[in-house]
């Protein structure tokens, strides 16, 4: 029952932010009303009955600001967390182990993008390398990119190396 609940929730919630992003532009800012990026990630996330749904919008803007794979970190927030299910500390993104805490998950996955960028660490590697540091399981680069071509095949987006 609370699972059939949380669905139809979510459902009506997808079919708020189809309406929505048809709209005036009430609900979403004019950059992403049209942006079908956002209609993909609020899909995919529906699907997985993830709470990450209402994030969708700030995975977009970190991802555009820091020029990734706009795939990429919700990717990585569901493998992580199952997109908020199981996070803690607002680090829906497993940063460090789960071990830093943001003062939300907004800022967290800001943090996230801006460190996948700009890092040392990070910086100039293929999507596969940054996966490969990110977490160095065997296949889980394998198991990011599955999820990022289940959101789309099209990457319609900024370049992930600069």
């Amino acid at each position: 029952m609370r699972i059939a609940f949380k669905r139809a929730f979510v459902l009506a919630a997808l079919l708020a932010a189809d309406w929505a992003t048809s709209s005036s532009g009430e609900v979403a800012p004019a950059t992403y009303l049209n942006d079908s990026r956002l209609l993909k990630l609020r899909r995919f996330f529906a699907e997985l009955d993830s709470p990450a749904y209402f994030l969708a919008e700030d995975f977009l803007i970190a991802s555009d600001r820091n020029h990734l794979d706009w795939r990429l970190l919700p990717s990585l927030s569901i493998l992580e967390s199952g997109g908020g299910k199981e996070g803690r500390n607002n680090n829906i993104l497993g940063w460090d182990s789960c071990r830093q805490k943001f003062p939300s998950v907004e800022v967290g996955i800001h943090h996230v993008a801006y460190r996948l960028a700009e890092s040392k660490s990070y910086k100039h590697k293929s999507l596969d390398g940054i996966l490969r540091t990110y977490n160095p399981r065997p296949g889980y680069p394998q198991r990011v990119m599955s999820l990022m071509a289940r959101i789309s095949r099209d990457r319609a987006s900024r370049p992930l190396v600069r």
